[in-house]
């Protein structure tokens, strides 16, 4: 179902009390929150756990339908639905960037495969994984309701051990490897384009923020990602673009003003050349 705009939740959503942390169980969760039935995005990092029962996700328009010893990740700024069956049970964490960052940081987030921008956003939780999160779980959960001397620091401490029990899923041999600095580079780089892409669409216009050189920065994601800083570019807005037909009934010439095309002719020149497809075409298609 289309709206005319779609609405952005904060962890206060769940609790008044709750800006940086929140974490709960999944029954009759769409029940206590209806808006997380309908498409809404989110500022935070979600982590559901399904132990039993299922659930049916969309995230950015890609249909997930899990049951029993899952795990779905939904990424700060992505659209998103979520369903569960009246049976459902498991756990719900949710908790913004700079939660994690105050004691680790930012990089240590982003070197995680789970989080990275082309990953699978749910994995099956193997046997010899489960009895391991449903114990880490339940004490971070007891921390957490519990609220004692410098509970913070301990349920980060969990987090973090959690994040990694994940990341065993996603990669059971390799280790998480530290960011170097072109990497550091590039993921800067990616941030100021989620924040600027509206206004600013040359690699130029990043590269002195960044104060560095276009063609250093050209290397540097061509090295990193296979594709040069404006291929990165143009692929956000057309993420953006897509979103936008998809969930909201907003016209073309209105969603060309949101993405900041001075003329709505210029982006549906720009839209065909990134998805072979007009907008009307795409909307027709992905629609019914």
């Amino acid at each position: 179902m289309h709206t005319g705009s779609i609405p952005v939740c904060n962890i206060g959503l769940f609790n008044d009390n709750a800006t940086k942390f929140w974490m709960g169980n999944l029954n009759g969760l769409n029940h206590k929150y209806p808006v997380l039935s309908k498409p809404h995005k989110h500022n935070f990092y979600v982590f559901i756990v399904v132990n039993n029962g299922e659930a049916d996700v969309q995230i950015d328009g890609q249909k997930i339908s899990v049951s029993n010893a899952s795990v779905i990740i939904i990424a700060p700024g992505c659209i998103n639905t979520i369903a569960f069956s009246e049976e459902s049970s498991g756990t719900i964490i949710c908790f913004a960037e700079e939660f994690f960052s105050l004691r680790y940081n930012n990089n240590i987030l982003n070197q995680f495969s789970f989080l990275q921008r082309e990953a699978n956003p749910f994995a099956s939780i193997a046997d010899d994984h489960s009895t391991r999160i449903e114990r880490l779980l339940a004490a971070l959960s007891e921390e957490y309701l519990q609220q004692k001397r410098e509970s913070e620091k301990v349920i980060r401490s969990y987090l973090n051990i959690f994040l990694f029990e994940i990341e065993r899923l996603y990669n059971p041999v390799a280790t998480i490897k530290k960011f170097s600095v072109r990497q550091e580079k590039l993921h800067h780089f990616q941030q100021l384009v989620d924040r600027n892409f509206k206004d600013k669409k040359l690699p130029s216009d990043y590269a002195d923020m960044l104060n560095v050189s276009p063609n250093y920065l050209n290397k540097i994601c061509k090295e990193e990602t296979g594709h040069t800083a404006g291929e990165l570019i143009r692929s956000h807005i057309a993420v953006e673009a897509r979103r936008l037909l998809h969930y909201t009934n907003f016209s073309v010439k209105e969603i060309a003003d949101k993405l900041g095309f001075g003329h709505s002719s210029y982006f549906i020149t720009f839209f065909k050349k990134q998805t072979l497809q007009t907008p009307e075409l795409f909307r027709k298609t992905h629609n019914i």
